[in-house]
Order: C-alpha cells, then sequence, then structure tokens
C-alpha cells in the first residue's frame, strides 16, 4: 500500500527531512513519498483537515508551527502534552495524533552514543522552543539536577521558574556533567561561532549540541580537543525520523538501518 508522509513549515526549501525518511522507506520496504508543505500562518487551522482529506498518514511540523498546530489536533501523546510542543502527526482512524519525536530523538541520539543520564548535572544553553523536549527527556530519565542558562535570566523565570537559571558568566562556575546546546549559535552560515569559550566547557564531561549543520560545530570541536565525549545534532535528527516512521508505520526501525542512514546522509552532505 503507497503511503505519503511530509512536514508542515513555513520556508522548509533547506530540509533534509525528505532525504532522511525516503531511505528509511527504501530500508524497511516501505511504499511511501516524503512531501513539503509549505503553509501560511493563517492557512494553519486548515492543515489538519487537509491531511486527513488528502489521505496524508502522517506529518513532521517544523518551527514556527510546532505550538500553535496543537489546537487543530484530537489528541496528544503524554510526552507532546507535558513538553507544549509538537513536531510529529499521525492520522489514524481519523484522529490527528500529535506526538513530539524531538523527546524521542534526543533520547535515543544519547543511548546511540553510550551516554548515561541517571544522577548526573546538565546544564542546557537557551531556553528557547529547542530546550522544551531536551529539558523534559532529561527529567524523565533521571537527571539530579537541571541548569538553564540564559541571556535573558529574567525572562527565562516565565517559563523555567521551578528550575535554576544562570547566566552564561556563571557557567564558569558550575561542575557538572553534561552540556547541551538548544541555541542556533554555531549553525550554517556562522560556523566560527560559539555559544560558549573552550574553558567553560571543561567542568563537563559530554556536550551534545543539537545544530546538525554542519555535524561538527565550533562547540564540538573544542570539547572534542578537551577529551570530551560529544554528541552532534545529526544524530539526534535521524533518530526523530526514525521514530516518526515507527509512530507512522507502526514498525520498529533497527538501530543497523538507523547507522546505514546516519552514513548515507553524512556523505551526501
Amino acid at each position: 500500500m503507497f503511503k505519503s508522509f511530509g512536514v508542515i513549515g513555513e520556508n522548509l526549501s533547506h530540509s533534509l527531512s525528505p532525504i532522511i525518511h525516503d531511505k528509511f522507506f527504501k530500508k524497511t520496504g516501505i511504499l511511501g513519498t516524503y512531501n513539503l508543505f509549505e503553509v501560511k500562518r493563517e492557512d494553519l487551522k486548515d492543515v489538519v483537515r487537509a491531511l486527513k482529506v488528502l489521505g496524508i498518514k502522517g506529518a513532521n511540523v517544523t518551527m514556527p508551527y510546532k505550538i500553535d498546530i496543537m489546537e487543530y489536533l484530537d489528541e496528544l501523546s503524554p510526552e507532546a502534552e507535558k513538553i507544549g510542543a509538537v513536531n510529529t502527526i499521525t492520522i489514524a482512524d481519523n484522529k490527528a495524533i500529535g506526538s513530539n519525536t524531538d523527546y524521542f530523538g534526543f533520547g535515543m541520539a544519547l543511548e546511540y552514543n553510550g551516554i548515561e543520564l541517571k544522577g548526573k548535572v546538565a546544564a542546557v544553553l537557551g531556553t528557547g522552543g529547542a530546550s522544551r523536549a531536551v529539558s523534559q527527556h532529561l527529567l524523565d530519565k533521571g537527571i539530579r539536577e537541571l541548569i538553564f542558562v540564559s541571556r535573558d535570566p529574567q525572562r527565562a523565570i516565565e517559563k523555567y521558574r521551578d528550575f535554576r537559571i544562570i547566566t552564561y558568566k556563571e557557567l564558569d562556575s558550575i561542575d557538572g556533567d553534561i552540556l547541551v546546546n538548544c541555541t542556533p549559535v554555531g549553525m550554517y552560515p556562522n560556523i566560527d561561532e560559539s555559544p560558549v569559550e573552550a574553558a567553560q566547557l571543561k567542568q563537563f564531561k559530554v556536550v551534545v549540541d543539537i545544530v546538525y549543520n554542519p555535524k561538527q560545530t565550533l562547540i564540538l570541536k573544542k570539547a572534542q580537543e578537551l577529551g570530551l565525549d560529544t554528541v552532534n545534532g545529526m544524530d539526534m535528527l535521524v533518530c526523530q525520523a526514525a521514530k516518526a516512521e515507527e509512530l507512522w508505520n507502526k514498525i520498529t526501525i533497527d538501530k543497523n538501518i538507523i547507522d546505514e542512514v546516519l552514513l548515507e546522509v553524512e556523505k551526501e552532505l
């Protein structure tokens, strides 16, 4: 049976999702196509109905609609409800079910790289939308302390009032285990930028960057020079796509297939 999927967003010309999902289709034997659905904000209210009418089986949702799309869905998964953001829609029994595969993709990427979380101290750079799924996964996996690092701590308190929030300068005093960059700093074309200095990485053992272009950002290069373990954003991007495929098609994707997709995508970039 032929199935149609896609991604909903505003400006999608540079999306890697069609390439990644096409590879998963081929490796899992799914007869599918993955399209770009560029939608204007004023038309967002009609998107879910359109997916149902057109027989689309599932769709990813990217910025800036991960929060706004929620009011038009029929159901939310537990993690999406806690996070307050949706990046994957599954159409089943004429219902649109919202999930957050960024949450699972982040966790799968850490597991993929052998990173343990329970009892650890984690610092998250940035308090924007990208930090929601990451911080929720960290909390659910039993970290001992979660610290948010913000350039505007007073504003960040509005969203994360129950957690410790510090400035980038105060990061120097943290004795942590895992540092996660949830800011766009270092993303192409600004590849010579890093959100923190090399000296601020020394008190951590693992550095994770959710930026995937370039694969090795400046912050990861600095971390590797210090001998720290690193996890790049491409791992998370491919892992969250794999989770979406599992939800849409009710399958389990073997780690070997994820390995193959990662290698192939990296070669093509």
